[in-house]
């Protein structure tokens, strides 16, 4: 900026920031006669809009009252506390006022992505004057009192995050953690064919992993029945404490990287407001000539190449327009105008004179009139009613979400004559109903996957649609489709991103990966849930559908990946979030994962995680069984067990969840009805993760009481389990029996070997499982010895077939559940 005003150093009592140096305040401006598509009145209009806007969001850092300035800043009106970050704010902002100008003009039905992080105070600003935010939060009104009320909310406790949060009207995207913003602008395009998404893009965030990927995401967007983003690369050069890449690399370099991703780049560079404007206006319409061109070529034409998609890089500086020296220190175009350019704004009378300045330097007495509303030029540029961005119900993705049409599962079941009679592979079994599933959604619900969909036995989906894909064809590829239903792209982060805007914005999917590989995506899914969790709590904001998982080629059926491809953590991380929010399921067969998957698509607003494995595996429950088991999430299989008289008590407990711990219990519990058939045995199964939970803490816990009556209040309770044993630990620590409880799981034991060499490698065998039951009931270790060595012995001969041979020996391979009746 120009024409700065020199504060001198205060020397009065007031001023306690032991300044080295001046500060010079920003002074208002005058508009140049910069060429360009705006008239005069345009230029002047959307100038007014974008000044309004960064008072709004300069008062929102720091002030708590007098927000119209109508007394001289005392340091009761700043805020003790001095939280949030400007110097993405006038960019984002720009780019605000420039789209409103082109829903206008082309009556767009448009959303505002905003990826810097922390720049909260822009899309709360530009809500505030488009309204939405006095319809939505009717005590912050547009006037005076509801400027003040805005403005002290802020980065304040019981307010609102210095980032784009739930709470934020417009705002689909969790601003709090960097790198999703594109994904998610590109999956809430998806399969909105008339949706354009303004994505603004931090040249920090720019440089995140997630980031780096989802430019590749324009090979996944079909013009002609999806709508478009427009990518706005901001670069303001600097991070908090750091240059920037990307806008340090020469101008050359970086049109030359983001033509080699597929983007025709726009550039809008400089300081000069007006001159911005005029570039801005022409970028913008023209990015949007280009983006209608491309759909109607392919909508009307039926032109089916990949095109460029065009975007803007945008060059304004840091900070722009806040103070441009502070303390004899450079700020604005600096990293010192990240955050609070004036940090002793309270405490210095220097500073808050500064400030003082800087907000009058927008000419508030302007932009809003007697009352402090925003004046009737402003108000003139908002558009109507569903087409301003803070209120288009796509971000609110609650307001759109329509139901599935999911076909009858128990028509796709499998015959179990008996228990174990039967063995399928249950991803596969569930492919086929999903199949079926994205056959009656055609627009309404979609997979992904990282290149993993038919390892994970799901390629059934691909008899009913193909892999979407906009890039080239060639002669030996299969199942590749411009209006293809599944989304395969190497990257997790991808994945879940392009899945998390999609289902943001009103619509259905599943996430299939690896479950070792899931923990790509774990910052991610953190994220997720906390918007899930804090959403819940705005009442405007209406449920989504569920993010769902389904994580296969599991730790124990790695047979020739190994060690890598062993980990089955991601539990514990889902278990750290909120109770409210996430489900954990185990389905022990194919019926189980049906009836699983068929109540995660119904659900709304949580994260499902379901682990089940693609390998042939042994069906236990009939249809009519699992919807009972499956319903109850945890139970008693009695035909596994002793069925004593009424009465008795079991002298052990054998637990278990998950298909192959569920396989090696029920092994175990064939050997000690064989070998102890005095010995009273109970089996319970669970489904559910969160049964073990106790009531008070998750809505699907169990009270003491069930729990007790379950696994008993004093017998020895051996429980095998999927994962960590810690984790069963975790859930049942407070329960009475929790000191006879003793877990069996993966104890980061692995390697490249066969299915029961892997169990026996971390003990969760059924030879070992024998012999814990042997250790742990009360006088069986002396009368059971003989039995104990046997298991020993089991052991050793296994591993040593094993060795030999290179697969399981036959006893273990060709085993089967030796009881017929149930």
């Amino acid at each position: 900026m120009t024409d700065q005003a020199t504060i001198s150093e205060d020397t009065s009592a007031d001023n306690v920031g032991g300044h080295d140096g001046e500060t010079i305040a920003p002074q208002p401006y005058l508009l140049s006669d910069a060429p360009g598509p705006l008239n005069r009145e345009e230029l002047t209009d959307l100038d007014a809009w974008w000044r309004a806007a960064n008072y709004l969001a300069v008062g929102q850092i720091y002030l708590m009252d007098n927000p119209l300035l109508r007394t001289p800043l005392e340091p009761a009106h700043i805020k003790p506390r001095l939280l949030g970050h400007f110097g993405t704010v006038p960019g984002l902002n720009l780019i605000w006022a420039h789209a409103n100008r082109a829903i206008l003009s082309r009556d767009l039905d448009a959303v505002f992505v905003a990826g810097p992080g922390h720049g909260g105070p822009g899309p709360n600003a530009c809500g505030w004057l488009e309204g939405t935010y006095s319809e939505l939060y009717s005590h912050i009104a547009r006037d005076a009192d509801g400027m003040r009320e805005l403005f002290a909310q802020f980065s304040y406790p019981g307010g609102v995050p210095s980032h784009c949060a739930p709470e934020t009207p417009g705002s689909f995207h969790e601003g709090g953690e960097l790198g999703y913003s594109l994904l998610h602008a590109f999956g809430a395009a998806l399969d909105h064919p008339e949706l354009t998404v303004f994505c603004v893009i931090g040249d920090g965030e720019a440089e995140t992993g997630p980031l780096a990927g989802s430019w590749h995401a324009n090979k996944f967007l079909n013009a002609a029945r999806d709508g478009a983003v427009l990518p706005i690369l901001a670069l303001n050069e600097y991070k908090i404490a750091n240059p920037t890449v990307l806008a340090r690399i020469p101008e050359a370099e970086l049109v030359a990287l983001l033509r080699g991703y597929g983007y025709e780049p726009i550039i809008v560079a400089g300081d000069d407001p007006a001159a911005v404007h005029q570039a801005t206006a022409t970028a913008v319409d023209s990015c949007l000539d280009r983006i209608a061109e491309i759909q109607r070529a392919a909508r009307e034409d039926d032109v089916d190449e990949r095109p460029i998609w065009p975007m803007i890089v945008l060059r304004t500086p840091k900070g722009w327009t806040c103070p441009p020296v502070v303390d004899g220190e450079r700020v604005e175009g600096t990293f010192r105008a990240h955050q609070v350019p004036l940090p002793a704004a309270r405490t210095d009378a220097g500073h808050r004179a500064v400030l003082e300045q800087w907000l009058r330097s927008y000419r508030p007495q302007e932009l809003f009139d007697d009352t402090g509303a925003p004046t009737p030029r402003l108000r003139a540029l908002v558009p109507l009613g569903d087409r301003r961005m803070s209120a288009n119900p796509v971000s609110n993705g609650g307001a759109l979400v329509r139901d599935l049409r999911l076909p009858d599962w128990r028509d796709y079941g499998v015959e179990v004559p008996a228990p174990g009679a039967t063995a399928h592979e249950a991803t596969r079994v569930l492919g086929a109903w999903l199949r079926d599933v994205t056959a009656a959604n055609p627009d309404n619900f979609l997979t992904f996957a990282p290149d993993e969909l038919a390892s994970n036995r799901l390629q059934d989906i691909l008899t009913v649609t193909g892999r979407n894909w906009q890039a080239e064809i060639g002669e030996y590829d299969v199942k590749l489709d411009r209006t293809g239903r599944v989304v395969e792209v190497l990257s997790e982060h991808m994945c879940q991103g392009l899945l998390e805007g999609y289902l943001l914005t009103g619509r259905h999917g599943v996430f299939t990966c690896y479950e070792a590989f899931i923990h790509i995506v774990d910052a991610m899914f953190n994220q997720h849930a906390k918007w899930l969790d804090a959403s819940a709590a705005v009442p405007w904001r209406l449920p989504i559908a569920s993010l769902n998982y389904l994580l296969s080629s599991h730790v124990w059926r790695q047979d020739h990946n190994g060690f890598t491809h062993q980990d089955p953590g991601f539990l514990d991380v889902v278990l750290n979030k909120s109770p409210s929010i996430v489900r954990v399921y185990l389905p022990p067969d194919a019926n189980t994962l049906l009836s699983t998957y068929d109540h995660c698509l119904r659900s709304r607003h949580y994260v499902n995680v379901v682990v089940a494995g693609k390998q042939p595996q042994a069906d236990w429950l009939s249809v009519s069984e699992a919807i009972t088991h499956c319903t109850r999430g945890i139970g008693i299989w009695d035909w596994a067990g002793h069925n004593d008289e009424t009465g008795t008590s079991p002298d052990v407990v054998l637990a278990c969840a998950g298909d192959v711990p569920t396989l090696e219990t029920l092994a175990a519990a064939a050997i000690l009805r064989e070998r102890l058939p005095q010995l009273r045995i109970r089996v319970v199964n669970v489904v559910d993760l969160m049964r073990l939970v106790p009531r008070e803490e998750h809505p699907h816990g169990l009270s003491d009481s069930e729990f007790d009556t379950l696994f008993t209040a004093d017998r020895p309770v051996i429980f095998a389990f999927h994962g960590y044993p810690w984790l069963i630990h975790r859930l049942a620590y407070r329960r009475t029996n929790h000191s006879g409880l003793h877990v069996r799981g993966y104890k980061e034991k692995g390697t490249t070997t066969t299915p029961f060499d892997m169990v026996m490698l971390n003990d969760l065998d059924r030879f070992h499982l024998v012999m814990d039951v042997v250790d742990r009931v009360p006088g069986l270790r002396e009368r059971a010895a003989g039995l104990r060595q046997e298991m020993v012995d089991a052991r050793l001969a296994a591993r040593a077939w094993t060795r030999e041979h290179g697969v399981d020996i036959p006893a273990v391979a060709d085993w089967k559940w030796p009881y017929r009746a149930r």
